[in-house]
């Protein structure tokens, strides 16, 4: 026997239900913080300063991201795939 539950509501709602605090504050004061800084960003080096400095495991989190990228650049263009 199969039974199938559809539940039709908003993630607002789904949170409150499941008992999951609301971390919209944060989320906003994230994003603006992320914006704020960059203001003022002129060159590649400083927007990879900017990038390392949010990057949730800093440097390692950045070259395990840019590696990720590398993987699937080569992956989209048919070339090494290390």
């Amino acid at each position: 026997m199969k039974v199938t539950v559809d539940v039709d509501c908003t993630p607002a709602e789904a949170r409150s239900f499941l008992g999951l605090p609301d971390v919209t504050p944060i989320h906003d004061k994230y994003i603006k913080t992320m914006l704020d800084g960059f203001d003022g960003v002129a060159n590649v080096e400083q927007m990879e300063t900017l990038f390392k400095s949010f990057s949730p495991m800093g440097d390692a989190g950045m070259r395990l991201f840019q590696q990720m990228m590398n993987m699937g650049l080569a992956g989209m263009s048919g070339g090494d795939k290390k």
